[in-house]
């Protein structure tokens, strides 16, 4: 036989040289290593930036208090949910929701009217930018599948804007309606078989403010009656006059028509709702 023990023997001598812990023993260690390794975790986390609460271990005594951290903001939001915008049960009258939709970049459209108006004079047609949009029609319950403009009870723009453009648009709303105070429109008309050239006056005004959400107002479009310009007949009939309201919560701006049905108190009252409503997606929040 060999003076060499085998490879076998080896272990064999290994194992009896071995002093096996006792279970208490077993049992301290296990508590000193994880507690190590609760250590390592929470500086981990905390160099992550991530609250090691959850994870540190049980003391006795309470652990040093860090340094008092500013108060976080409030998160921004971005998105625009449908719930921002009114709901059918807002309205008097049983509607369905005929349209809705959403955008990014689109301006924010008072009164295509208005804005031809200013365009004609070599102006811009003053629209502030939003960063995105959600827009809706509401239409009557059992509604005809073919749909005149007259025939809606509500349509509504909602935009998110940068704050200091959705506060601006309202502070400079009697600036942008000045040049339109009186307009006179000149175009071609086809009523039925008979065609020209009409015209007609066209006034905008400011009528109301501070009725609704961080600020509003109500601008109001009259009309005359059109004209043929070579008779001096009437066009069709007499417009009736329409008023959109423009409300701003936070960085959010509503635009709000209603149909030829709806009152000027009505709309009121829906901006005031939709200034409520609002509230869920706005900029600082309410």
């Amino acid at each position: 036989m060999r003076d060499d023990p085998t490879f076998v023997e080896q272990i064999q001598q290994d194992l009896r040289d071995v002093r096996w812990l006792g279970p208490e023993e077993i049992r301290s260690r296990a508590r000193r290593r994880g507690q190590r390794k609760v250590m390592v975790a929470t500086v981990v986390l905390a160099l992550a930036g991530v609250s090691a609460v959850a994870v540190a271990a049980p003391r006795k005594s309470a652990p040093p208090v860090p340094p008092a951290a500013a108060p976080s903001a409030s998160p921004t939001r971005h998105e625009i949910t449908t719930d921002a915008l009114l709901q059918p049960a807002d309205l008097p009258q049983e509607v369905d929701v005929q349209l809705s939709q959403s955008g990014l970049g689109e301006p924010v459209l008072l009164d295509h009217m208005l804005g031809a108006c200013r365009t004609s004079q070599g102006r811009s047609d003053g629209w502030q930018m939003s960063i995105l949009s959600r827009s809706q029609t509401l239409v009557p319950k059992r509604a005809a599948a073919i749909l005149t403009e007259s025939d809606g009870l509500l349509t509504q723009d909602l935009y998110r804007l940068t704050p200091d453009a959705a506060i601006q648009l309202l502070a400079t709303m009697d600036d942008l309606v000045a040049p339109c105070a009186e307009w006179n429109s000149v175009g071609g008309y086809k009523v039925g078989g008979a065609t020209g050239t009409g015209s007609a006056t066209h006034r905008w005004a400011v009528v109301q403010r501070d009725f609704a959400g961080d600020g509003a107002a109500l601008l109001r479009h009259t009309g005359s009656q059109p004209v043929d310009q070579k008779t001096g007949e009437p066009i069709g009939a007499s417009p009736r006059p329409t008023t959109t309201a423009v409300v701003r919560v936070g960085d959010l701006i509503t635009v709000l028509n209603l149909g030829q049905t709806g009152t000027e108190l009505d709309l009121r009252r829906l901006a005031a709702v939709a200034a409520r409503r609002m509230c869920i997606a706005a900029n600082p929040a309410c």
